[in-house]
């Protein structure tokens, strides 16, 4: 059977490198686009059998040159004011839409076979929330450029708990959403098995989007688990709007108001039909470390 190379960005942060490696365990061959081969991370995806491809989602022949003999790309916005710069060369631009049209335009050239897109939920709504919106004009070009695509939305990643861990473990989780607010998550992990399924059946998936969740609980549910793994209680504390805004800047504060008004459409069911056994809070957490250490 001749390998099917899956050119996967983003394979050294969180989302691109658990498709990775779903991809890999799927038997796909992974081609991983790094901006520096030589760093840490670059070089585990190596050693877990990853093919490297040196270049940038700011450039676009280096992105033609990773292209070359694929069978399909995963990609995945990172919303900044300005994109990184470019590296190589190549056409620099900035800004998310334009790094999504520069892997778009050059998969549709090369006549990729299957294009994954990894965008947000409710991105194709157009909800207000800037980096949700971004991903959605990817959406709209990657359609415009008929690509043999699919757009997976995943929610809110269990994964950013990390960044207030510290101050869950001392004992409180403040957010602005109010404690009875359905909050959707997803493990990273799982995102990844859901795009190995999407690629392992291209026929079924070709020309759908799927906005997927992993479970669905209110900040008090999210704070019950918490504090049951942890072993020692968690208080949920609802900040006010405008500390919300001073402390996680202005396109956070839209994001969060969108949670607390209606949120995110996806059913988790979608994710369970492809992902049979996807991850609780509970094993996230477990899996993360956050278990009782005493």
């Amino acid at each position: 059977m001749v390998e099917r190379i899956v050119l996967v960005t983003g394979a050294t942060g969180q989302q691109g490198g658990a498709v990775a490696a779903a991809l890999k365990g799927a038997g796909f061959a992974v081609r991983a686009l790094v901006r520096d081969p030589a760093k840490p991370a670059a070089e585990a995806l190596k050693r877990a059998g990853a093919e490297l491809a040196t270049g940038d989602l700011g450039d676009a022949a280096s992105i033609a040159r990773a292209l070359k003999g694929a069978y399909g790309v995963f990609t995945y916005g990172v919303y900044r004011a300005e994109a990184a710069h470019g590296a190589g060369g190549g056409e620099k631009v900035s800004g998310e839409v334009e790094q999504g049209r520069l892997m778009a335009d050059p998969a549709a050239e090369a006549k990729v076979v299957h294009f994954v897109y990894g965008s947000v939920g409710n991105a194709d709504l157009g909800t207000g929330v800037p980096h949700f919106d971004s991903k959605g004009e990817v959406e709209k070009h990657v359609t415009a450029r008929g690509l043999p695509a699919t757009i997976v939305r995943p929610v809110f990643f269990m994964q950013n708990w990390e960044r207030l861990r510290a101050r869950i473990l001392e004992g409180t989780l403040a957010q602005p959403l109010s404690s009875t607010t359905l909050h959707k998550q997803i493990a990273v992990q799982d995102i990844g098995a859901f795009v190995a399924r999407v690629f392992a059946d291209p026929a079924r998936w070709i020309g759908r989007a799927a906005d997927i969740a992993g479970v669905a609980l209110t900040m008090e549910e999210t704070v019950a688990t918490m504090s049951r793994v942890i072993g020692r209680p968690v208080r949920y504390v609802q900040m006010s709007w405008e500390e919300c805004e001073k402390r996680l800047g202005r396109p956070s504060a839209l994001m969060f108001r969108f949670f607390e008004n209606g949120g995110f459409i996806a059913d988790p069911a979608t994710l369970k039909a492809e992902v049979p056994h996807p991850h609780t809070l509970d094993d996230y957490l477990r899996e993360a470390g956050w278990g009782k250490t005493t």
